[in-house]
């Protein structure tokens, strides 16, 4: 019996041994200790203030050739919600359209001629509602809080006057009248897809070569760092390319998706967005050892910031101010924004430029740093 509590004794001695040389051994390393508590810190933050169905701070366009109280009252109640931002008169009610395809716009509001005069003399008048339903989910709900305040403001009347008043909202859903959800879902995609697959061939098939010690042998040959880069992209570029005709062709004759812009400059926009996608494989490939990093950092790395914070799936709108800033730096916002205005409201090349610019500018920036992280000689 002595014997068996002693060699208990023994095992409890050298297992608590080994438990208390793994907890050193994780404290020791703060990068472990960074991963095993800052990601889930940074996911639950990310995702608590993100994911939100919610539509908030949709910036609103009015028209009012009547400029009377009612339409004052009704725009002031509009704006004073948490969920418009009333930020521009329109002149003429033909000025929607260029002023959705700016990109900033989701609702206009356009008065009837003497709406005042009609509510009070008529008990009618008609408002109509213009909603950018590229994205049908949004539409619809923009739609529904821009027609509940206007009820609230009728009801107000009817409880001050006690006459019988009626307000008709005339909803329109432009760019994507069947509310297919497609339509949103095809520019998103992409951009997912590109961000995804060109991170990973890039920085997989680079590191592969890092592992393999062919690349040490590439950096040490006469070749500038800046062709052997070229040279590893080219293939890649045009893989991708490939990729996305396909991507178009299944979306116009499968999903049904029109193209309502210049598909040249669809295509223009989309190599920037390639480029983008590459250059991220490579800054990968110069700060990770191994192809299953790689991986991770391309794959896991990548495709939480793009599907939350790119306006894929989640209005930015409605994104606290530090995420919103947090998602100008994700390249495919930018190409979600763009390609959703090439596609779907048909928008001229001078609409995308802002896109187009801030895409050209994180390409030159995230080569540069890539070349410069380029060792001439690998450990």
């Amino acid at each position: 019996m002595k014997k068996n509590n002693f060699q208990f004794s023994i095992f409890n001695s050298q297992f608590f041994a080994f438990v208390q040389k793994e907890f050193y051994h994780i404290f020791r390393d703060t990068r472990t200790m960074l991963v095993i508590i800052g990601i889930p810190v940074f996911q639950i933050l990310i995702i608590g203030f993100a994911i939100s169905t919610e539509v908030k701070n949709v910036e609103v366009a009015f028209y009012d050739p009547s400029n009377d109280v009612a339409t004052h009252r009704i725009i002031n109640q509009l704006d004073a919600s948490e969920y418009f931002n009333v930020v521009k008169r329109l002149n003429s009610a033909s000025e929607a359209d260029a002023e959705f395809k700016k990109g900033k716009i989701g609702l206009v509001v356009i008065f009837s001629e003497n709406f005042g005069r009609n509510l009070y003399r008529t008990g009618n008048a008609a408002v109509q509602l213009l909603v950018d339903a590229s994205d049908p989910n949004q539409g619809m709900t923009i739609s529904s809080y821009a027609s509940s305040i206007i009820g609230s403001y009728q009801q107000e009347l009817l409880r001050e006057t006690n006459i019988q008043i009626r307000i008709n909202p005339e909803v329109r859903m432009l760019y994507n009248p069947e509310m297919r959800s497609a339509y949103n879902f095809v520019p998103g995609l992409m951009g997912l897809i590109f961000m995804l697959v060109c991170a990973m061939m890039t920085s997989v098939a680079i590191v592969r070569e890092k592992e393999t010690g062919t690349m040490e042998v590439l950096l040490a040959s006469p070749v500038k760092p800046i062709y052997m880069v070229i040279s590893k992209l080219v293939p890649y570029f045009i893989i991708s390319w490939v990729i996305f005709v396909i991507i178009l062709l299944l979306s116009v004759f499968v999903l049904q998706v029109p193209i309502t812009g210049s598909l040249v400059w669809l295509n223009v926009f989309t190599l920037i967005f390639i480029v983008v996608a590459l250059s991220l494989g490579l800054l990968i490939s110069t700060v990770v050892k191994t192809q299953v990093a790689a991986i991770l950092v391309s794959g896991m790395g990548l495709i939480m910031p793009v599907m939350i914070l790119s306006g894929y799936i989640f209005p930015i709108e409605s994104m606290p101010p530090i995420l919103q800033w947090v998602s100008g730096i994700i390249p495919a916002r930018w190409f979600n924004e763009g390609a959703k205005k090439l596609i779907i409201q048909g928008a001229s090349v001078r609409s995308v430029l802002k896109e187009m610019v801030i895409l050209l500018g994180m390409a030159i920036f995230i080569i540069t740093v890539s070349l410069k992280n380029i060792k001439t000689r690998l450990e």
